[in-house]
């Protein structure tokens, strides 16, 4: 396992699984800089993530993505990132946290919490039409490329806030 001190912590996992609140917690905890990738786009788009999946669609805003995670991890001082739930999908950034300097937390919930949470979330995109149906989707997809980039597994579901950063830390 690398030391902790020395390198930046990702936090992954799908939309709603609470990557930025636990982010913040940890961050401020570690006394390090949180950078959200979500919060990363729109400040340098100055658009939100819907609006750009409206008017550009997914393949832009994943370009995006790619972008914003590399920079955050070539900034030289160790940060929290709490990187967008589709992240892994591309094999680039898939290898950039397989970097040395790079420890991956993936926050997991079932699909059944992950429907709960995000299910009044307007923000979501790619939840417009059937969210249930979609996040099921979607875990199924992505869970073996969370896993793949995963240093640690952390299980969200009944815990709170706290409870999940504790983990993260440990």
């Amino acid at each position: 396992m690398r030391p902790m001190e020395a390198t930046h912590l990702v936090l992954v996992g799908m939309m709603g699984v609470g990557k930025s609140t636990v982010g913040r917690m940890v961050a401020e905890r570690l006394q390090r800089p949180l950078f959200d990738s979500d919060e990363m786009i729109e400040a340098r788009t100055g658009r939100t993530v819907r609006a750009i999946f409206e008017a550009e669609g997914e393949p832009a805003f994943r370009a995006l993505e790619t972008e914003v995670l590399i920079e955050a991890l070539r900034r030289p001082e160790p940060s929290v990132i709490a990187a967008a739930g589709g992240v892994v999908m591309r094999p680039e950034n898939r290898e950039a946290l397989k970097a040395d300097d790079v420890r991956v937390v993936w926050l997991s919930a079932t699909p059944d919490v992950l429907v709960e949470r995000v299910r009044n979330g307007s923000h979501r995109p790619l939840l417009d039409q059937d969210p249930e149906a979609t996040l099921r989707k979607m875990y199924t997809d992505r869970e073996p490329l969370y896993r793949e980039v995963a240093d640690a597994i952390v299980h969200v579901d009944r815990r709170s806030i706290g409870e999940v950063a504790d983990a993260v830390l440990r």
